[in-house]
């Protein structure tokens, strides 16, 4: 009996003890959010991770409504209290770090645990601003030059292909566009240092990335978060051993082939002058690690606006026709001739759409960072130490531009520059110090895709209910992965091999 009394009283007191903790957690949280808007109480622990995870779309859409008065709003998620901004006068504080060491950008809520703790996104100050200048030769015009040829290759190569299995019947270009665009940054970042094998295993462990970004952080063996962290350090040491083959080449004085070849050279050559030791962040497995932000910054958003630029075109018919009869002006696709960057830079129009796709379906919507201080964010409210804080350039991109919330890529001419009037709030590609380096090569990318899809293919959605309703993969997409009815549009296809 009394071993029943002194069971019963240790159950109770562990039913109090945990209640006790409970209620402690919803304080700190209290505490944290004080006046701001924002769920009143939420799940021990999980918070509203079960919601964003399910439904991350509506999750978001609900921060954002519950922003609309202040310009941002709370919520709590894994232990962890978080702000969304939504003004872009606010996200401005965060991006240009008014006061320094304010915030660290971290790329993904649990970002450094999957991408490791030395790359390129978790660096500031001096550091960070050498290794920028390091990577500058990376997208001077002649790289840019290089990468244009490279990326109307393999376009071409899968158009031709998306075409021939088309077969008259709607087809998904997410996942195409997607196995397009991972073997373009592949050869554009690394090209000839990754074999056949290598790729098909390259493919593999990115996929696995992938599937644990949207997953929860569950750091142990089994889960898909797991997975993706082991697949990550599989990545960037498969990118460290082509950073030295690329070495090798630039201390024979070869010419630049590809990206990481363009920035060995600069490396090379500090090395060759002494400077070596005052370079941050250059062993090869370092080096691994950047290139891996720099293909997942280019891999995931450049399939989401790729087919974004698909899925707004196709509704916009004078807008496509102004884009083909702009694009014949300067490019038969014919005459086996490619691009050049030169036409590229003549294409206004073409160039404006591919602004406003970016604008308008911005594709990483949300910039993570977390707060290493309290930071006053209002007059009233004070970011706590240790939140994460997601400004989000998706609903600064609505912000001022004429009619935002219309697909309308003259706001980008030269009569209008909304682009330069608004500048403040087009920030797809981020502000301050950590403003996206590979902007311009991004945008070629998107440029030539439209203007190599466009004319040399004849395309038609296949419309179904909210068929262009935002998903998240993890960039955004249409909700349908982009169905369409493919068909040859040219007499023939270039040859660029010739």
């Amino acid at each position: 009996m009394g071993y029943l009394l002194s069971s019963s009283s240790l159950t109770q007191f562990l039913v109090a003890f945990i209640a006790f903790l409970l209620l402690i957690e919803q304080l700190i949280y209290w505490k944290k959010k004080r006046r701001a808007p924002g769920p009143l109480f939420v799940l021990p622990f999980l918070g509203n991770a079960i919601s964003l995870v399910r439904q991350p779309t509506k999750f978001w859409e609900v921060q954002a409504d519950l922003s609309s008065r202040f310009g941002f709003s709370t919520n709590y998620i894994i232990g962890r209290f978080m702000v969304f901004i939504r003004s872009s006068e606010l996200s401005h504080l965060i991006f240009h770090n008014v006061r320094p060491d304010a915030f660290m950008l971290v790329g993904h809520p649990f970002g450094k645990k999957l991408f490791g703790e030395h790359n390129l996104i978790y660096m500031f100050g001096q550091d960070h601003k050498k290794l920028r200048g390091l990577i500058a030769p990376n997208f001077t015009p002649k790289a840019l030059s290089t990468y244009i040829s490279l990326q109307q290759t393999i376009i071409l190569k899968h158009l031709k292909k998306w075409v021939n299995i088309a077969d008259s019947k709607p087809m998904s270009l997410r996942l195409l566009v997607r196995e397009m665009n991972l073997e373009t940054s592949q050869t554009v970042f690394v090209g000839p240092y990754l074999d056949e094998k290598a790729r098909v295993e390259f493919n593999e462990d990115y996929n696995l990335f992938n599937v644990g970004l949207m997953t929860l952080p569950i750091d142990l063996p089994g889960f898909a978060f797991r997975t993706a962290r082991v697949a990550v350090e599989r990545l960037v040491n498969t990118l460290g051993l082509c950073t030295k083959q690329s070495k090798a080449k630039m201390v024979d004085d070869q010419e630049p082939s590809c990206l990481i070849d363009f920035w060995m050279q600069e490396i090379v050559k500090y090395t060759a002058d002494g400077e070596a030791a005052e370079m941050p962040q250059t062993s090869n497995s370092q080096i691994g690690g950047h290139l891996f932000d720099f293909l997942f910054a280019a891999q995931d958003a450049s399939t989401s606006s790729l087919l974004w630029a698909i899925t707004l075109l196709e509704p916009h018919p004078d807008v496509l026709s102004r884009v083909r009869s702009e694009v014949l002006k300067f490019w038969s696709p014919e005459s086996d001739e490619m691009i050049t960057a030169d036409q590229i830079r003549e294409m206004k129009y073409t160039q404006a759409v591919a602004r406003e796709v970016i604008r308008y379906r911005a594709p990483a919507t949300l910039v993570p960072h977390i707060a290493m201080e309290d930071f006053p964010l209002t007059d009233w409210y004070t970011i706590p130490k240790g939140t994460i804080v997601f400004p989000s350039v998706f609903e600064s991109s609505f912000q001022g531009f004429t009619d935002g919330y219309r697909f309308d890529p003259d706001r980008f001419s030269e009569d209008r520059q909304e682009d330069q009037v608004y500048k403040k709030n087009f920030l797809a590609f981020g502000a301050g110090p950590h403003q996206c380096v590979g902007q311009r090569y991004a945008l070629n990318h998107l440029v030539l895709f439209i203007a190599m899809f466009t004319t040399l293919i004849d395309f038609k959605r296949h419309r179904t209910d909210g068929c262009d309703d935002i998903v998240y993969y993890p960039t955004i997409c249409p909700k349908d992965g982009c169905l369409v009815y493919l068909s040859k549009r040219c007499r023939r296809y270039p040859n660029f091999s010739s």
